[in-house]
């Protein structure tokens, strides 16, 4: 198995307060908290070459999930490990290998070109520069986006961000 997922475990200790001015003072002095169960005794084996999805409703886990994956997150119970690596211990050659990309987050630098963004990059990731420059160019020509790269992250449309 290259990815295992041995009954994971993850939930949130969640802030509950009432609305209203008198539940914000409330709170104040008083605070409540709820548990929120995102992930229970989740268990997933994928072996070499396998592809998967992952669907669910809103809240389901899914994000959850992928974080954990990835060591963003640390789970509360069970294990998870990824062609021999334990993701939450950030080991950098298990970090060199990964990559993930989630919608609601922007890893292009807001007031330079995505081409400074990416030589950036390159350099935080260690990337030879010939191997950098050949899946630059591949991903340019793939995306049709030779006309934007140069151009200020903040005056391009957010189709052209995601691309």
């Amino acid at each position: 198995m290259i990815i295992k997922v041995n009954n994971l475990t993850k939930s949130f200790k969640l802030f509950k307060r009432n609305a209203g001015l008198k539940g914000a003072i409330k709170s104040f002095f008083k605070r409540e908290y709820e548990t929120f169960t995102a992930l229970e005794n989740i268990n997933l084996n994928i072996d070499e070459g396998e592809i998967i999805g992952i669907l669910g409703e809103n809240g389901a886990g899914k994000t959850t999930l992928i974080k954990l994956m990835v060591g963003l997150l640390y789970p509360n119970s069970g294990n998870i490990n990824i062609d021999g690596y334990d993701p939450w211990k950030r080991n950098h050659k298990f970090l060199s290998n990964i990559s993930v990309v989630m919608g609601q987050k922007n890893q292009l630098w807001w007031d330079i070109p995505a081409s400074e963004s990416f030589l950036l990059n390159k350099h935080i990731y260690n990337l030879d520069d010939r191997s950098y420059q050949n899946t630059l160019n591949k991903l340019i020509e793939y995306l049709g986006v030779r006309d934007k790269i140069d151009v200020q992250v903040r005056r391009l449309s957010l189709g052209e961000r995601m691309k």
